[in-house]
């Protein structure tokens, strides 16, 4: 059998970097506490994603703050962008917030100095549950190395008055070198015509991956403050994005072919009462079920009905799939924390606008208006040594995937074992439009999959069995050097799973998003976990 893990439970996976942004939370048993918010329980963690939890050196720096500016009985964010801030007390203060809306006096902001220029939200400590839905889900708040980096400077710390110069924050050389990298990337083995090919400049980094999609949105809100439609299943933070800023949004969450009829008729409907989006979203492939969405009907609506075409390929990833071209997305959006990095050690997202796109020009000068780089240079440098090695590393992660994904898809056919079901793009109805838009193999890179899967289990029983006993990392994030199960499903809809069953969704499925580890030592570690769950899966 599979050696146990040695791993802390709570703790971030090895080498447990100070910066690490990964929890184990092994078991079945904890992946319960999570999904009931029991309290106290994400607290007990060492590490966990700081999107979600604060990093100690965030939490360290919150505390200084509120020690020399704050009152009894108050919380604090802290963001590097003033219309961060703003939006936060907006957010809080909105009647959409039901009845724990906070009152506007209830929120005080400050603009401070220490190394570098903060923006910080004043609220009551009660309401924080609320507040925090602004750190969580936009993903704007301060980076931990931003914080590390201030703790050092605290003697610096005091308010800003009348109009006092920001401190001077130099940009670092890996903010350039990323951006060309990532460009190149984009244009290496090619599958679709160009008119233009992506540059740097076309390249716009973000703290964080929601962050981003986040950006990019209200860049767009400001521009048509249109509704917008989320195509096939998401991350579940995006659409709580499109559903807290703006004017709302349709969520076609199969993303299916019916969908896409589904889909014209709304904006049929949309023209004659004398409406269009603004914009379409959609993951290729999408998490967690890897279906992928029909870019070529998508382009030629967003076309037909002028809105702009988003993609997230961070599933997908860029050294996989080609998404750009005549005939791609407008914007192609990813979260460069996930494989891109590797290491589960820095949070970083990436937008890039496509130059073949008739809407190039239009975006261009959105953006180049609009943005500003909140990219903390200490992540960037850190990133750009963790993504020297992506496409190494991408062959691992994508063979890696393959070799489980058909040991399991196999044992789908014997009556006796407990796997039902396996998706991933492989094994899809919807492979045709994931292999249209492939890169060419060349003689250093052959183009996979991705790192992601999803396996369903027969009975709850045997997916239970087969979590407790399946000796990997248990916890969120993909694209590390570690795998990582999680019940996906059960955690984060647990409690909403008719709503989660009507798009496929059912708390008998497991996400695995494998590491960098030997394949036959973790072919070995999924046999050992099946025999669990055969011998579980009778209700």
């Amino acid at each position: 059998m599979s050696a146990k893990l040695q791993t802390p439970s709570m703790g971030s996976l090895p080498p447990h970097p100070r910066h690490a942004i990964t929890v184990h939370m092994p078991g079945w048993a904890n992946m319960l506490r999570l999904m009931e918010k029991e309290p106290g329980f994400v607290q007990s963690a060492t590490s966990f994603y700081p999107r979600i939890v604060p990093h100690k050196d965030v939490k360290a720096l919150f505390a200084a703050v509120l020690q020399k500016f704050g009152k009894e009985g108050q919380g604090v964010f802290l963001f590097s962008a003033p219309e961060s801030a703003t939006e936060c007390k907006k957010y809080a203060t909105s009647p959409a917030r039901g009845d724990d809306v906070l009152a506007p006096e209830d929120i005080i902001l400050k603009v401070l100095d220490i190394n570098v220029r903060l923006y910080a939200v004043f609220f009551p400590m009660q309401k924080m549950p609320i507040v925090a839905q602004f750190w969580i889900n936009p993903g704007v708040g301060i980076s931990s190395r931003l914080a590390e980096e201030s703790l050092k400077h605290l003697d610096l710390l005091h308010e800003v008055t009348d109009d006092e110069p920001a401190p001077i924050v130099q940009i670092s050389p890996a903010d350039k070198i990323l951006r060309e990298r990532i460009a190149d990337l984009l244009e290496r083995a090619t599958t679709t015509p160009r008119k233009a090919l992506v540059t740097a400049n076309d390249v716009y980094l973000f703290q964080t991956g929601m962050s981003s999609i986040y950006t990019v949105h209200q860049f767009l809100l400001s521009k048509h403050n249109a509704q917008t439609v989320l195509f096939g299943f998401a991350f579940h933070s995006t659409p709580h994005v499109f559903e807290d800023f703006g004017p709302g949004y349709k969520f076609l969450g199969l993303g299916t072919a019916e969908e896409l009829i589904e889909l014209e008729e709304f904006l049929q409907a949309e023209k004659k009462e004398g409406r269009k989006i603004q914009a379409l979203w959609t993951e290729f492939p999408a998490n967690p079920l890897l279906t992928t969405p029909d870019l070529a009907k998508l382009r030629g609506l967003a076309t037909e009905y002028d809105f702009v075409l988003i993609v997230d390929d961070t599933i997908g990833s860029f050294c996989n799939v080609d998404l750009l071209g005549e005939d791609g997305a407008d914007i192609v959006v990813s979260s460069l924390t996930k494989s891109f990095s590797g290491y589960a050690d820095v949070m970083a997202a990436s937008a890039v606008l496509n130059p073949s796109s008739a809407k190039y020009t239009d975006l261009k000068a959105l953006f180049d208006e609009k943005y500003k780089n909140r990219f903390y240079s200490g992540d960037a440098e850190t990133l750009e040594k963790n993504s020297k090695d992506y496409m190494t590393r991408s062959t691992t992660l994508n063979n890696n995937a393959a070799s489980l994904v058909k040991y399991l898809q196999a044992q789908t056919n014997s009556p006796e074992s407990s796997v039902a079901k396996v998706y991933y793009p492989t094994t899809s109805p919807t492979l045709a439009s994931y292999t249209s838009r492939m890169r060419k193999p060349t003689a250093d890179f052959v183009p996979g999959y991705g790192c992601l899967f999803t396996v369903e289990l027969k009975t709850v029983e045997a997916t239970r069995a087969f979590y407790d006993n399946i000796n990997v990392h248990h916890g969120p994030h993909l694209g590390a050097h570690l795998t990582l199960a999680l019940p996906y499903v059960k955690a984060l809809y647990g409690k909403q799973l008719d709503w989660a069953g009507e798009r496929d969704l059912r708390e008998t499925q497991i996400r695995i998003a494998v590491g960098l580890e030997e394949t036959d030592g973790l072919l070995g570690v999924f046999k050992d976990a099946l025999v669990f769950a055969d011998e579980a899966k009778p209700e």
